[in-house]
């Protein structure tokens, strides 16, 4: 059954879900999907985990709602706590929200507050090209996914942008590899500079790209290299952890296969695994002690809910009791090897990359000159929808290589996926791959 009736919907035709367990949905016709994406790489504890709603349900029952202004909660002290002890943020404090783009927003102002309370006027962001930070406004502004800002550049501006560490297409012609995370850093502080002295608040980035470069990963010397120049500027470093933390790269952060302590932490997606919207903005305590002597004009109406508190925390157990950052790291390598094996000699398999359980492949024209398709050849929708067909649910995105043209799909399920379930999706993702464009 499809519709949609009334409701203002993202899609056409599309079918109605019904159930879902582990890797698995099904829709009200009794159609089996298997979740090769964690729906928009959100899923991490896998589907029906009985006990996360069991903890919804018991906190609902109790207490529902009480605004952040009146009331803390037991649930919300207990899961920062908990929290604090495993995000890679010196002395911890956490600002919960409702998504990954409240997350990047509250980040942001908690950026632009710092500074203020140190006496300077900093008011500048700086992100990357191919980056996505979110929808609204701001979020969007620091976006570099230029598809996603081409509809509503008049409302944008305020934020600029340097490189982003994407090696597939590295810019460094001639000497990559080595030493490419130097001219990056190189990069960010010439944008730095241009600013105007004394002007950044914040460099915004994603550890390892999402959905707009799909599961880019940088070199190793990359954010060390970056992390310098944003000590030596004063520029407060912003790690957008919204697609990859809570396990998915195969550690509890993206940040620590790095050893990255950025000044604040934006998370959502699976901190509390789709079962409650969840975003975190996590501050540095120094960040949370200096903006505390002058207050945080900020403020949102679900901000610190305790349901949702009480859903991240059960989340949290699932995950340590399951062992499943463990599960992403082994899971993620076979998956990889997988489709390295089954793609590495199809002349439109680009490059297969990612860490953990954050998988893509680009699709490309050419394989010797990297030349991406065409736009119009529309070839990401048409592996989705090939693969959909069969069976399997995949992620995609489109002008990874200029903006415009570049064609991605990847795989994100959720981190209790079995051996036979990624040998599944691997088998269905070449067939779709080899549908659309026969080797």
């Amino acid at each position: 059954m499809t519709g949609h009736g009334h409701v203002f919907a993202r899609g056409s035709g599309l079918p109605r879900v019904a159930r879902a367990s582990g890797c698995e949905v099904w829709d009200s016709d009794g159609r089996r999907y298997l979740d090769g994406a964690g729906g928009a790489i959100v899923v991490g504890i896998g589907h029906g985990v009985a006990s996360v709603a069991d903890a919804i349900r018991e906190q609902a029952a109790r207490v529902a709602y009480a605004h952040a202004t009146a009331f803390t909660s037991d649930a919300l002290e207990a899961y920062a706590a908990e929290l604090a002890a495993v995000v890679p943020v010196d002395g911890a404090r956490v600002y919960p929200v409702s998504g990954g783009a409240e997350a990047i927003e509250t980040a942001l102002k908690m950026a632009r507050a710092y500074h203020l309370a140190r006496g300077e006027d900093r008011h500048r962001v700086i992100a990357r090209w191919g980056s996505y930070h979110g929808n609204t406004r701001g979020a969007l502004d620091a976006s570099g996914r230029e598809s996603l800002r081409r509809p509503y550049l008049p409302w944008l501006g305020q934020a600029s942008h340097t490189l982003a560490a994407y090696e597939y297409r590295c810019p460094f012609a001639g000497t990559h590899p080595a030493g490419c995370g130097a001219r990056y850093a190189e990069a960010l502080e010439r944008e730095i500079l241009a600013a105007g002295p004394g002007t950044v608040a914040a460099f915004v980035a994603e550890p390892v790209a999402g959905a707009a470069l799909g599961a880019a990963v940088p070199p190793d010397d990359y954010w060390p290299a970056v992390a310098d120049v944003c000590r030596r500027h004063g520029v407060l470093l912003v790690a957008d952890e919204v697609m990859t933390g809570f396990g998915r790269t195969g550690r509890w952060f993206a940040c620590d296969h790095w050893g990255v302590r950025p000044d604040i932490l934006a998370l959502a997606k699976s901190a509390a695994s789709g079962y409650w919207p969840l975003g975190l903005a996590v501050a540095a305590g120094e960040v949370h002690d200096t903006i505390g002597g002058a207050g945080f004009t900020h403020g949102l109406t679900y901000s610190h809910h305790v349901v949702g508190a009480a859903a991240g925390r059960e989340v949290l157990r699932v995950l340590r009791e399951r062992r499943l950052v463990e599960a992403a790291e082994t899971q993620g390598k076979r998956l990889r090897a997988g489709l390295e094996a089954r793609l590495g000699g199809h002349p439109a398999a680009g490059d297969v990359r990612g860490l953990g359980l954050l998988v893509a492949v680009e699709l490309v024209a050419d394989r010797a000159s990297r030349a991406p398709f065409p736009r119009e050849r529309r070839v990401a929708e048409q592996v989705v929808a090939a693969a959909r067909d069969r069976g399997l649910l995949l992620y995609w995105s489109t002008g990874c290589a200029d903006g415009g043209d570049g064609d991605l799909v990847m795989l994100g399920p959720p981190l209790v996926v079995t051996d036979a379930e990624v040998d599944e999706m691997v088998d269905l993702t070449v067939a779709a791959v080899e549908e659309v464009v026969p080797a």
